[in-house]
């Protein structure tokens, strides 16, 4: 008896946090190393637990990936990432101004490097989409 592959892509659309940190008028960019957006420079952040208030999960997943202490200052925006050739995965992302605290970027495996750069710089990367915008709008949020 065969059975059919079993589908590991949610088909709702899942809750995510993100952060654009500044030290002092710089911004923390990771590159992610799986998917999605494996090889693209991006914010840290991640999925946001049942019953866990988002700036909980944005701390937790900060932390977890960078082992960074942030200042959530305010919600910068939003972005809706829907499925299609890239990824197939339906996420929403609340992406939030901070400022750095504490700690030196510490790498988990879902990120391969990080770079502290001045916001123009960001074109110059491979980036996910919207990622720019999502920043203006953010540092304009810290007086930037």
């Amino acid at each position: 008896m065969t059975t059919a592959p079993v589908d590991t892509v949610p088909r709702r659309p899942l809750l995510a946090v993100s952060a654009a940190i500044f030290r002092k008028t710089e911004l923390l960019v990771v590159r992610r190393a799986r998917p999605p957006g494996q090889h693209l420079f991006s914010l840290p952040g991640g999925k946001v637990e049942y019953g866990e208030a988002l700036t909980e999960a944005l701390h937790r997943e900060v932390a977890e990936e960078t082992g960074l202490s942030i200042e959530i200052v305010a919600l910068a925006g939003w972005r809706e990432v829907l499925p299609g050739p890239k990824h197939p995965g339906h996420y929403l992302i609340m992406t939030f101004a901070a400022r750095w605290h504490a700690g030196e970027p510490q790498l988990n495996e879902e990120l391969d490097g990080f770079r502290w750069i001045a916001p123009g710089e960001l074109t110059t990367l491979a980036h996910t989409d919207g990622l720019p915008a999502m920043v203006a709008d953010a540092a304009k949020l810290l007086g930037l």
